[in-house]
């Protein structure tokens, strides 16, 4: 069985993951020092440096931890309507529906992608974590194709990149104007037409 230290890493690791969260939604990834997240976490740097070896590392345990929780979620409401045959306005229904964590993480992931746009190497492990991701929601997609018996008259993996731009451009124009577009408006309203263009004749 694990003991001292061992045992305790996951718990130190979290509450590092959790603290970083609240502090690169409240201040930004750029102006939070690692400093910062190990005081609010309650650690020293020593801790810090034993589970990270920088901040871009850290980010990129948030982003993971982000896209396994909005891909559990959105696996399992698409299962239970490829059980029978679902509509495009079902399927886009779960693609707009967002989680209340949905806001913060967009805050936080848009502010890495500048970052990473600036910053070559960090731009690639960014594309790499995305094509992960991706590949999740273009399972997704073949599912539903699948359940549907067509095929699908585009590359899914330009269509998953597709509706992501829609969902993170939407989102934007949300939480810029929540009274005049509430969130996942324009997904509802366009989405079920983009997925019936794309299927074979």
């Amino acid at each position: 069985m694990p003991k001292g230290p061992t045992r305790r890493r996951p718990q130190t690791r979290a509450r590092l993951l959790e603290a970083a969260m609240d502090a690169f939604a409240e201040a930004g990834f750029g102006a939070t020092s690692i400093d910062e997240i190990c005081r609010r976490a309650g650690y020293t740097t020593g801790a810090y440096y034993s589970n990270f070896s920088s901040k871009d590392e850290l980010f990129f345990a948030l982003f993971d931890e982000h896209a396994a929780r909005a891909l559990e979620r959105l696996v399992s409401k698409v299962a239970d309507l490829t059980a029978g045959d679902p509509t495009p306005e079902q399927i886009a229904g779960v693609l707009a529906d967002l989680s209340p964590e949905e806001r913060r993480w967009y805050v936080v992931s848009t502010e890495f992608t500048l970052y990473a746009l600036r910053n070559p190497e960090a731009a690639q492990v960014l594309a790499d974590h995305d094509a992960k991701a991706r590949a999740e929601l273009v399972r997704i997609l073949t599912a539903y194709f699948t359940c549907r018996g067509r095929e699908p008259a585009v590359d899914l993996d330009q269509l998953a990149r597709l509706i992501i731009a829609i969902r993170e451009g939407a989102l934007l124009q949300s939480l810029v104007e929540p009274d005049a577009l509430p969130t996942g408006t324009l997904e509802a309203a366009f989405l079920p037409a983009l997925l019936r263009s794309v299927f074979h004749p």
